[in-house]
């Protein structure tokens, strides 16, 4: 059981954020790609095999994450428990988790056509290298949001089976709501993280933090209204799109860098925006 309990805390299992923020593009490109007169079973079965890979595959990156920033998150108050930091979890034992959690997720991999599956594997070097990027640049939030919003290519080439300009549009404004949320998320460990000399967005823009979110949520409405008129989308969709617009200026309004609960507050309410935007998709491609 202590075991079970601390393969758990090394996958972030029960902070399902993580997972959830990996899944909303998937289902995104999925629904964009999607024709609602076909029959609805294919489109129901590859949301599970989405939401499947979406959990496996952040509980893999979690480790991987966990294993290079070892020294790192021993330094780091939020972070100095988790268990390969802490030393309750070998590396060794974290590289055989990860490689299971791997074959699993190829298991659900290979249920898509092949153009995704080796779009999806194309991937896995992005996926296995973010942690690094904090120790080299300050964009690690820009890589993040290319690696953690590809799978709305994957979903929208799970249907069509090619690559075509609309997911991308979408897929460029979802690389600005990552960046703008995981900026904020940044904020909780700002002191630790200057202190140990790692580099982010949040350290970047700690003067105009506020105006960096504002110009990053207005890059993403950008792309996704023009998204919109390239799917000649009818003005349902530019009318519902006020209710995302809301959310994003709402997380600015909350959003506190100099209190962490007040970022992960702003930073966990990106879950119900992810379920907006889906919505929002959904209810114009239905009707």
């Amino acid at each position: 059981m202590n075991q079970l309990k601390l393969f758990i805390h090394l996958t972030r299992l029960k902070k399902p954020i993580g997972f959830m923020l990996l899944f909303w593009p998937c289902v995104w490109g999925l629904t964009l790609a999607y024709d609602f007169n076909e029959n609805l079973n294919l489109y129901f079965f590859y949301i599970i095999l989405f939401f499947l890979g979406s959990v496996l595959m952040r509980s893999a990156g979690c480790i991987v994450n966990d294993i290079l920033d070892k020294e790192f998150d021993a330094k780091v108050f939020r972070t100095k428990d988790r268990p390969i930091a802490s030393g309750k979890i070998s590396v060794k034992l974290g590289i055989i988790y990860s490689v299971l959690i791997c074959l699993m997720a190829l298991m659900v991999l290979i249920n898509f056509n092949f153009f995704t599956i080796i779009l999806a594997l194309g991937s896995m070097p992005l996926a296995f290298t973010y942690p690094l990027m904090k120790r080299y640049t300050y964009w690690p939030q820009l890589f993040l949001g290319i690696t953690f919003n590809y799978g709305l290519i994957l979903g929208w080439t799970s249907i069509k089976g090619q690559m075509d300009l609309m997911p991308i549009l979408f897929y460029l404004g979802a690389i600005f709501w990552t960046l703008g949320y995981d900026t904020i998320y940044g904020y909780q460990d700002i002191k630790d993280d200057e202190i140990i000399g790692l580099k982010s967005t949040s350290i970047k823009f700690k003067g105009k933090a506020k105006k960096f979110l504002f110009s990053c949520y207005i890059i993403f409405i950008s792309f996704f209204c023009i998204g919109g008129v390239y799917m000649k989308f009818n003005y349902l969709y530019f009318i519902l799109f006020i209710f995302p617009i809301l959310h994003l200026f709402y997380q600015i309004k909350i959003f506190d860098l100099k209190n962490p609960s007040s970022c992960l507050k702003a930073f966990k309410s990106n879950n119900f925006f992810g379920l907006i935007i889906f919505l929002n998709i959904l209810i114009v491609k239905i009707l």
